[in-house]
């Protein structure tokens, strides 16, 4: 009897304290993210000003300027989406089927654009396109001087945007032709088959669904861009949902939220209908669970030269060449001033570094964000995996859906649904986070969570059932067993989870651009503005080395990957 009860004290403990930890995540998800969205689409859905039913959303449909954007974005999002299948698959089934050398290399420069913030890729297209090129002019080919940029745009838009989409696509198809049944194209092959007949018969229908899947999170991708949109499009009058949301929020303030909360949910429609297209395409293609046996690659003899020529210089041409003419723009002592050895200067970086008080701010505030984000969102992730994993718990399942939400809306859409919220005072305790770096750290602790949660779930996985059981036994409390037993297991994931926060909220733009304020500036604000007022030397500088900083960071978490379960690293799964 006294055994049993010995037993039966720790067990309730251990329940409670389940309980509690399950309790204190839910709080944080529901808080954070499923409260302000919840309000997004309730003030969407409210009558307005006028009383009538659905009056702001029927007040938004019937506007001239959305139905414009409207169009304007199913356009651009699925001409890119086309562009970014081409260049995508194109890419994939020449580094997966043949044996061109020096694979690892170029799959680092096809994934180049994933790397580079949107922002930030869009200013360093218009630096190579526009009539001071220090690339294209030297060579005769940049427009005349005082021509309008090309990429002010929608051509301009869709290529931009169909390059950076095309590494979603890279990766679905990369991962799909990995699931291709080896015994069909070695059959095919063996039958005397060409390569491209092998290719062409086999093995594109068997990857269809994964073109289709990449395809779908391409258009999602591009529908809640804000960046190349608001880069190229504003100067080029031709607007998107997205800046039409954020030049209605600029220019009236929060009493137009209900308005652009309606614009929001028009939004987050189509977002979800591509999501939702993208699950039925990965639950009909029949993707395996575990990837097969690599397939034997095509040798492509004597042409494997030309091809390899081929490749290297695409890939380089959209995503090595921008960043040479976004490098080189940050060595010009001014804008128009012609880049030879004799005018290059890092004044631009002594201007950024030391001597612009914003950029200094955007730098610290940027830093700060992305730590305390990247450390908070791991910190919450590490318990939930446990729960969801080890401890099959059915609430903690649920919750581990419902922290997808906030990240797969597009930014726009939570920025607002987040002032919505904590514009009025916080409760029982009279202080607004409206106007302070606060705000958006609550933007991106809800929105940043699930790049935590994947890589600690992946790691979860690897963890033994019998070492949790073994402590639980031991009479060891749940905490206890987080802190000893589980998190030295799950730290490196976990620390990669991390690392993946900070490279994204380091540069981020679309959430931060409606929730900054002056002293509470980003560095995606900093290059936004900086090249808005025409300092576009300056926001160069600034571009460049926080590309170096991801760039860093990336280097880094491809090295903690070779030790890390598959998929805890986008750019390697």
């Amino acid at each position: 009897m006294s055994g049993s009860s010995a037993i039966a004290v720790p067990a309730r403990s251990l329940f409670s304290s389940e309980a509690a930890l399950l309790v204190l995540v839910a709080v944080y998800i529901i808080v954070l993210g499923l409260w302000p969205l919840g309000r997004l689409f309730v003030e969407s859905l409210s009558g307005g000003a006028s009383g009538e039913v659905l009056g702001l959303l029927f007040g938004q449909w019937r506007s001239a300027a959305m139905h414009r954007a409207l169009l304007n974005t199913l356009e651009s999002s699925l001409l890119a989406t086309l562009v970014s299948v081409v260049i995508g698959t194109a890419t994939a089934l020449a580094l997966t089927l043949t044996d061109v050398r020096g694979k690892a290399a170029l799959t680092f420069v096809a994934l180049l654009p994933l790397l580079v913030p949107s922002q930030i890729t869009a200013l360093a297209w218009i630096e190579l396109t526009g009539a001071g090129s220090p690339i294209l002019a030297p060579l005769g080919l940049a427009p005349a001087p005082g021509a309008t940029n090309p990429l002010y745009s929608v051509w301009g838009i869709v290529l931009v945007m169909g390059i950076e989409s095309s590494t979603l696509v890279f990766l679905a198809v990369r991962a799909g032709l990995r699931n291709v049944p080896r015994d069909l194209v070695e059959a095919a092959r063996l039958g005397g088959a060409h390569p491209l007949r092998v290719t062409s018969a086999v093995i594109m229908p068997l990857a269809m669904p994964s073109i289709l899947a990449g395809a779908a999170l391409a258009f999602v991708t591009s529908i809640g861009n804000f960046g190349i949109p608001a880069m190229l499009g504003i100067p080029g009058r031709y607007t998107v949902l997205t800046t039409l949301i954020y030049q209605r929020l600029q220019g009236f303030g929060p009493r137009v939220l209900g308005e652009v909360a309606a614009l929001a949910l028009i939004l987050t429609v189509l977002a979800v209908a591509g999501l939702i297209l993208r699950a039925l395409i990965v639950r009909r293609g029949g993707f395996a669970a575990e990837p097969g046996a690599p397939l034997d690659p095509f040798r492509l003899g004597r042409s494997r030269v030309v091809v390899e020529l081929l490749l290297w210089i695409a890939l380089a041409g959209i995503a090595i060449l921008p960043l040479l003419a976004l490098l080189a723009s940050s060595l010009a002592p001014a804008l128009g001033v012609p880049l030879r050895i004799d005018t290059a200067t890092l004044a631009n970086y002594r201007f950024a570094l030391f001597e612009q008080e914003s950029t200094l701010r955007a730098f610290a505030n940027s830093f700060v964000l992305a730590l305390a984000a990247a450390a908070v969102s791991a910190t919450i992730a590490v318990p939930l995996a446990y729960l969801t994993v080890l401890r099959k718990n059915p609430g903690a399942r649920v919750l581990d859906l419902l922290a997808d939400a906030p990240y797969a809306v597009p930014g726009t859409v939570l920025a607002i649904a987040v002032i919505i919220v904590f514009l009025p005072p916080i409760p029982f305790t009279g202080v607004s986070l409206y106007g302070t770096l606060g705000i958006i750290l609550v933007a991106y602790l809800a929105r940043f969570l699930a790049l935590a949660l994947r890589p600690a779930v992946a790691g979860m996985e690897q963890v033994p059932k019998n070492l949790d059981e073994a402590a639980q036994v031991a009479g060891a409390g749940v905490i206890r067993r987080l802190r000893a037993v589980i998190l030295p297991a799950v730290a490196p994931s976990a620390a990669a989870g991390a690392l993946l926060i900070f490279m994204t909220a380091f540069n981020e733009l679309t959430v931060s651009v409606l929730l900054w304020s002056t002293g509470h500036e980003t560095l995606g604000v900093a290059v936004f503005f900086l090249h808005y007022e025409g300092n576009s030397p300056a926001a160069a500088a600034v571009a460049v080395i926080s590309i170096a900083v991801t760039l860093a960071l990336a280097i880094l978490t491809s090295l903690m990957a070779r030790n890390l379960p598959q998929g805890v690293v986008p750019w390697r799964a």
